[in-house]
């Protein structure tokens, strides 16, 4: 059974940063899609980035594409998040997600991720 697991979130000023992990377990994940969302409060889930996980390679949304940064460490089965230049607007909690998928195309929508994590709170405040 795959297990996703957040950790990072916190209280920080505008302008600060944190970093997210998604601690991943229960199978192997060399091809797999793992994602970050986030949901603030009366909005959608925002798609914000994935990374392949055999392959490194990431796709990030207009919104944080130069702010964040996903990578993911292997031998730890970890998926990051870090986060700079926070933003009030960054205010959300953050879900981890995780699809088998390691085709050409890259899986940004909520519907096509199978696992969730339980989410992380972020609070920027101004």
């Amino acid at each position: 059974q795959v297990q996703l697991v957040e950790s990072g979130g916190g209280l920080v000023q505008a302008g600060g940063s944190l970093r997210l992990s998604c601690a991943a377990s229960g199978r192997t994940f060399d091809r797999y899609a793992m994602c970050w969302f986030r949901q603030a409060p009366g909005k959608e889930t925002e798609f914000l980035a994935v990374i392949r996980w055999s392959s490194g390679d990431t796709y990030y949304a207009d919104s944080v594409k130069g702010r964040f940064t996903i990578s993911r460490d292997n031998a730890k089965n970890t998926v990051y998040l870090q986060m700079n230049s926070l933003k009030p607007e960054d205010t959300a909690i953050y879900y981890c997600a995780a699809t088998p998928g390691s085709g050409s195309r890259w899986y940004i929508r909520q519907i096509e991720y199978d696992y969730w994590g339980q989410g992380t709170q972020v609070t920027v405040s101004s």
